[in-house]
């Protein structure tokens, strides 16, 4: 049996962060919304574990979340789960898109059904990493505490465009510049990221007003009336760019 599964993307509305804790993470609040913009993830049962990336964003094969939450889901299970993997990856890396974070969710849903696993997939996720959680379920949520404590909320038909300007950003550089510049502004890491790479703030003001950063960064969204105005607004910008939709909770 092959399973085929999307990985979908999020967009971060708004971003506060809330404070720095002792054990050297950030409490942030945050509300979360998954698009149609995916990493496409495709798993079969195999003697031995192989993976396979493709696609312009392609990962080590070796290293990635993927195979972190394909450990996980083993180490918990006290047996070996052999699969398959092969990841067509579209979702930029730094992005502060969450690609990384779906395709570990994507994983661990896809090879508990693949294996016929049972396991408590959220406390899994929680180990891999804040927004892995979130991607086992998606559509539309507030996250607070580290990004582990999710209020589900409904799903509002939106219509996004999206821009990334080519730059990987490290999620915990960004936090730690957070410590040194703080931020405001609907997100507060921004001031951060462009801390971290001034570009950031040289492509921020390219796109000009009514763009956000989502996440850690470096990927910009503005939100539109419909799908003509989303590609609209990305047709005059050089690089990667994407148009997509908000999507509700997943099974």
């Amino acid at each position: 049996m092959t399973l085929v599964v999307p990985a979908r993307a999020k967009l971060n509305l708004d971003l506060a962060v809330l404070a720095h804790t002792d054990d050297g993470y950030h409490e942030v609040r945050t509300h979360i919304q998954a698009v149609a913009l995916h990493d496409l993830l495709e798993l079969a049962r195999a003697d031995r574990t192989t993976m396979i990336t493709t696609g312009p964003n392609r990962l080590d094969p070796e290293n990635n979340s993927v195979r972190k939450a394909h450990q996980a889901l083993e180490a918990e299970t006290g047996r070996e789960l052999p699969t398959a993997f092969h990841l067509d990856k579209r979702i930029p890396r730094g992005s502060g898109m969450g690609g990384a974070s779906s395709d570990a969710a994507a994983a661990l849903k896809a090879l508990a059904a693949l294996h016929n696993v049972r396991a408590d997939l959220t406390k899994i996720a929680a180990g891999i990493g804040a927004d892995v959680p979130f991607f086992l379920n998606g559509g539309a949520a507030l996250a607070e505490g580290r990004g582990e404590r999710l209020t589900t909320l409904p799903t509002e038909l939106a219509w996004f465009a999206i821009a990334w300007p080519d730059i990987e950003l490290s999620t915990a550089a960004v936090y730690r510049a957070w410590d040194e510049v703080k931020g405001n502004g609907p997100n507060e890491l921004s001031d951060a990221a462009e801390h971290v790479e001034p570009r950031v703030r040289d492509f921020a003001a390219r796109l000009g007003e009514g763009w956000q950063m989502t996440g850690s960064g470096s990927a910009f969204f503005v939100r539109c009336r419909d799908e003509r105005s989303a590609r609209q607004a990305v047709l005059k910008i050089d690089g990667w760019t994407a148009v997509t939709h908000s999507v509700g909770p997943w099974a």
